[in-house]
């Protein structure tokens, strides 16, 4: 009875807006992130079936939590592997074993458990004031609107053609203008000969077991750094987008979930699991649906598609890899565009705090890594620090909507 429910309220709130706006951020994380997967096992000389249980794993992981997540909460809750996490193992293999990695996945995933089943991320979150928020987010995504223009060096026809399609869809069809600009996108590639066809087997992805090897060195080197960047780099960004959207979700279960998956996938190669920002923003907005109550499914079809990505891992990934990277750059610089100007303008909105939300902003933007931490981290330490000092209120605002200092990260304005 209560699956048959389920299904019924899918079905009448299903929708190919919300069904794309999942895809698309599935494929700019296979097109972009998991090239880093790529490099950490090339350098840690892995077998290719090895590498297709690590893709089995993230994927699958990724779908588990945010499908879940998804239906509990109707909130499009968008999951993924963390992207700085696995520029980790970049620099640390072959330092350290796979046996040491997947214990320092599993000994990360377990603090992160901890943090998350004691509330303490949710009060953090609470004192971060919203204009620090949108210009943390703003930081974020505004490199993907300049590779926009930057793919435009090498592909200009593709590029501007995709801008134009864009432009007309959003005056005529708002709603459907991703869907447009990605059917334009792939028609020119296959056009301009930038997609070659290849030999590609659908085979099964066959998960290998890697059994835990607990060290010192991995500790110290991979779980402990890891468990720092998947929470600053990834779930404060990714609950901040979520409550500038207008999305109340409390943290709580969505770490501990997420941790919980992460530690049945680590074995396998899979790396942790982890609330996702920039391909979240794709989700959340009214291009997903003008009906904020009905976005969740953006969420699910997002989680469906990793699904497929997971089961057929090394044919999925060969194809995606097949379009142009300017192509997908494009998409994602477009499809983030509201987030960026929504984002930007509940940064400044009050003349007052501009200062601390222009540094917040300057200081993500800049992608600095001082001390090994994230730029997004010291962007909100820069931005707190500066709201305490130059705020004549010395107060700190709650994050999340008010009627005066905040309005959805991706509503758009005319």
């Amino acid at each position: 009875m209560l699956v048959a429910s389920l299904l019924r309220r899918l079905q009448q709130d299903w929708s190919i807006s919300a069904t794309v706006a999942g895809f698309l951020a599935v494929l700019i994380s296979y097109s972009g992130p998991l090239i880093i997967f790529f490099q950490a096992a090339q350098q840690a000389q892995v077998s290719p079936e090895m590498m297709i249980s690590w893709i089995w794993g993230i994927s699958i992981g990724a779908a588990v939590a945010g499908i879940y997540l998804s239906i509990k909460f109707k909130v499009p809750v968008i999951t993924a592997w963390t992207a700085p996490g696995t520029a980790l193992l970049v620099t640390l293999f072959p330092q350290i074993s796979l046996n040491e990695a997947v214990a320092a996945y599993i000994t990360s995933a377990v603090i992160i458990f901890v943090i998350g089943i004691t509330g303490y991320f949710d009060k953090l979150l609470k004192w971060i004031p919203p204009n620090i928020a949108a210009a943390m987010m703003a930081g974020i995504l505004f490199q993907f609107g300049l590779g926009l223009f930057k793919a435009s060096d090498s592909m200009p026809s593709i590029v501007f053609a995709m801008l134009l399609v864009f432009l007309f869809a959003k005056r005529f069809t708002p709603r459907y203008a991703m869907i447009w600009v990605l059917l334009s996108g792939i028609l020119l590639s296959v056009m301009l000969g930038e997609i070659h066809p290849v030999d590609a087997q659908f085979s099964l992805a066959i998960p290998q077991f890697i059994a835990p090897e607990w060290t010192w060195n991995s500790f110290l080197n991979l779980a402990i750094p890891l468990t720092l960047v998947s929470l600053t780099g990834q779930f404060l960004p990714g609950m901040a987008i979520m409550k500038l959207s207008g999305f109340d979700t409390p943290a709580k279960p969505i770490i501990v979930s997420t941790s919980l998956v992460s530690m049945a996938v680590a074995c396998v190669g899979g790396i942790s699991i982890v609330l996702a920002s920039i391909t979240a923003a794709l989700c959340l907005g009214k291009d997903a649906h003008e009906l904020k109550e009905k976005r969740y499914i953006a969420g699910i079809a997002n989680g469906i598609f990793y699904i497929l990505g997971g089961l057929f891992a090394g044919s999925i990934v060969m194809l995606f890899s097949l379009l142009p990277k300017e192509l997908v750059a494009s998409l994602a610089g477009l499809a983030l565009l509201g987030a960026i100007a929504t984002n930007i303008s509940v940064a400044l909105q009050h003349e007052a705090r501009r200062d601390a939300a222009l540094l917040t902003f300057m200081a993500t933007a800049s992608g600095m890594q001082f001390l090994g931490l994230s730029s997004v981290f010291w962007g909100i330490c820069i931005g707190l620090i500066a709201h305490v000092i130059l705020d004549s209120q010395k107060a700190v605002l709650p994050l999340g909507p008010s009627k005066t200092s905040a309005t959805p990260v991706n509503s758009e304005e005319n």
